[in-house]
């Protein structure tokens, strides 16, 4: 199934099962999916939640990761929308040695650097969408198994 296929269904079962509430960074995933390395980011959006089923802390330990390496205006900025993007060498300053980047290329069927490189866009909205603008906490549990629920209804 292409990136695109997947993230069209994942964004129809997401509405019927959350009501839309993840619809704004699913249709946004869904646009990148028509952009040349769209499919990619694609692919990696939907390793990242797989892989943060694994990881301490889920999304709110991903963020701990990147204040631990003093990087806690970078994530203030994503979670805002001031900074849209990443750069690939911000994703390893915040997560290099935590295996989530490795985990995320195996999940997503794509190499360590394609996956960091991906997910310089991905996870600022991610982070943004999940902290509603940088106004809301982000989910430190239940967000891992909702992954698994989304991703389990593509296969």
């Amino acid at each position: 199934m292409s990136g695109t296929a997947s993230c069209r269904r994942l964004c129809h079962w997401m509405h019927r099962t959350t009501g839309g509430i993840t619809m704004g960074l699913l249709d946004s995933i869904e646009g990148m999916a028509g952009e040349q390395a769209g499919g990619t980011r694609s692919k990696v959006a939907s390793g990242l939640m797989q892989a943060l089923d694994e990881h301490p802390g889920g999304l709110a330990g991903l963020l701990d990761n990147f204040k631990q390496q003093g990087m806690e205006d970078h994530v203030q900025g994503w979670a805002t929308g001031e900074q849209p993007t990443a750069t690939p060498e911000q994703v390893q300053q915040g997560l290099g040695g935590t295996g989530l980047i490795e985990r995320v290329a195996e999940k997503s069927g794509v190499s360590p650097q394609v996956a960091q490189t991906a997910m310089a866009t991905v996870l600022p909205m991610v982070i943004a969408h999940f902290t509603q603008g940088g106004q809301n906490a982000p989910p430190q549990s239940g967000f891992g198994g909702m992954a698994s629920q989304i991703l389990s209804k593509l296969v």
